[in-house]
């Protein structure tokens, strides 16, 4: 039997992979997932990518009630996998885990379903950038659609 702070983590774990199915986060913590419960095991890892491509599927229900009913099902499933692999492991090998559980748990809650991919900086509001006194400034945005800026100078009318 887990100690209370395991599975209060692997409820945590639940939770997270449940809130990043169908966000930008989600290709990312999948693979973590499936990585972290394969253990080494390109087959078994390959087993857990396809029970996350299921789990959200069976998130993409329509209506609030039945929403609300599949995510608590999977949340509950993602639960029991986290604390059925934390009692499989013991020593060095359950730091580890519980080290890697909590960063994706950790890093799930801190993006609030925002990410940004390799060398990138996740925002979750507004961006300014600024050059000043001769600096340059560079922002690279991909796949932004803008419409006709206004010109510079005194207002036309």
């Amino acid at each position: 039997m887990l100690e209370e702070t395991l599975v209060t983590l692997a409820t945590a774990g639940g939770t997270a992979v449940v809130q990043a199915a169908g966000t930008q986060a989600w290709d990312g913590l999948r693979v973590r997932v499936a990585r972290l419960l394969g253990r080494g095991d390109d087959e078994r890892e390959r087993g857990e990518l396809e029970r996350l491509d299921r789990t959200a599927s069976a998130l993409e229900v329509p209506g609030p009630a039945e929403g609300e009913r599949a995510r608590l099902r999977q949340e509950a499933s993602w639960q029991t996998r986290f604390e059925a692999l934390l009692e499989d492991v013991v020593g060095a090998e359950r730091e580890r885990v519980v080290a890697d559980l909590r960063s994706l748990v950790q890093e799930q809650a801190a993006s609030d379903g925002i990410y940004a991919g390799d060398h990138g900086v996740a925002v979750g509001g507004s961006v300014e950038v600024r050059a000043d006194h001769g600096s340059v400034a560079a922002l690279r945005v991909g796949d932004v659609t803008l419409g006709n800026p206004s010109q510079p100078g005194p207002p036309q009318g």
